[in-house]
């Protein structure tokens, strides 16, 4: 049997494996934005009553 083909996302990137272990420090932090709170704010573009960017922890 042949061995297969390797794919691009079989590989390790040392780039991605920072940005993703800095996002997991992020979570474990509390520096995150609720899914709630970024859906306020994005229904409220284009209105009269346009809201802030959320902030972390909201």
């Amino acid at each position: 049997m042949s061995k297969p083909e390797t794919s691009l996302f079989d590989e390790t990137d040392d780039a991605e494996a920072a940005a993703d272990a800095r996002a997991e420090a992020d979570i474990a932090a509390g520096r995150v934005i609720s899914h709630d709170a970024m859906k306020r704010w994005l229904l409220s573009w284009g209105t009269p009553n346009e809201g802030a960017p959320p902030k972390c922890g909201e």
